[in-house]
């Protein structure tokens, strides 16, 4: 077995980014495969996936013992992940020859990552909707919908690895629009081990899968996932996440053949949003502290 330090490094750092805001592991790890360190697409999707299927399970533990999974919704969710997962793998691996196939994957994995950016600002919007004690009724499970969002978010991930988490638990806001926050994040956390075992079992059969690279990605990401797991309690969420979302977007663009202007520009203008966002909030909140006129 070869280790690949700077790898692991960059595992280190993307399961510290799971561990803290929950998101981004798929979304980061395999953009950073292809375009900082070169990996073909389909070896970085393959290799990843496997890592996750070794990871994930940690994170599910957790929250079955605290009671947050909804395993009714993981049930209805598997029924429509499982086999969608493991038919994309074999639709990308019967349709396309191999140079044609590498070049899909790329483009697929930049248009997932601008799908997840776009689900992480509707995350924030309908959190700020949505009141912190919502959920305490019992959860009406809806089979049709629910199945269908399985569905979509199998074949998103057989092909790109990434949407089992940030896409899929949209998806579950939209149509649970009342489920506690804790539920959703531990059912989705828990429905998207079989899914990614599926479409493991898919890459290993049919992919591009490298023990090496898998390997190396696990050993920084699970004492990465501990940190910042660690940390999360004191993490800046109003920072963190507008970062991670200009990271993504800019890995989407090279991964679609942007040009380094056009990175640039989109990029600077997320920042002075985000800066000015920051701003404006924090007045906001400064007003909110100041003493109304005549009180004591």
């Amino acid at each position: 077995m070869s280790l690949d330090v700077p790898v692991t490094l960059a595992g280190l750092f993307v399961g510290f980014v799971v561990g803290l805001t929950g998101m981004g592991g798929g979304a980061l790890m395999t953009p950073l495969l292809v375009l900082f360190f070169g990996f073909q697409p389909l070896t970085a999707v393959s290799s990843d996936l496997v890592a996750s299927l070794i990871m994930k399970p940690v994170g599910g533990v957790v929250h079955s013992k605290r009671g947050t999974v909804h395993w009714r919704l993981v049930a209805w969710l598997g029924l429509g992940s499982v086999p969608s997962a493991f038919l994309g793998v074999l639709l990308l691996r019967s349709h396309y020859a191999a140079a044609e196939l590498q070049h899909l994957v790329k483009h697929a994995l930049g248009v997932t990552l601008l799908a997840v950016v776009a689900a992480l600002l509707l995350r924030s919007f309908i959190s700020r909707k949505r009141a912190s004690g919502q959920g305490s009724a019992p959860l009406e499970v809806r089979p049709v919908p629910t199945v269908l969002i399985g569905v979509l978010g199998g074949l998103v991930v057989g092909v790109t690895s990434v949407g089992a988490g940030s896409l899929m638990i949209i998806l579950l806001l939209l149509v649970y629009p009342k489920i506690r926050l804790s539920e959703l994040v531990g059912t989705d956390l828990v429905q998207a081990i079989p899914l990614i075992l599926s479409a493991s079992i898919g890459h290993l059969l049919f992919g591009a899968f490298s023990f090496d690279l898998t390997t190396s990605i696990v050993l920084g990401g699970i004492p990465g996932v501990y940190l910042g797991a660690r940390c999360s309690a004191h993490a800046p969420d109003a920072i963190i996440r507008p970062a991670l979302a200009i990271v993504l977007v800019a890995s989407a663009l090279k991964l679609l053949g942007a040009s380094n202007l056009l990175v640039a520009l989109v990029t600077g203008s997320m920042l002075l949003a985000a800066v000015a966002s920051s701003l404006i909030n924090a007045q906001r909140a400064r007003a909110r502290e100041l003493p109304m006129p005549g009180g004591e």
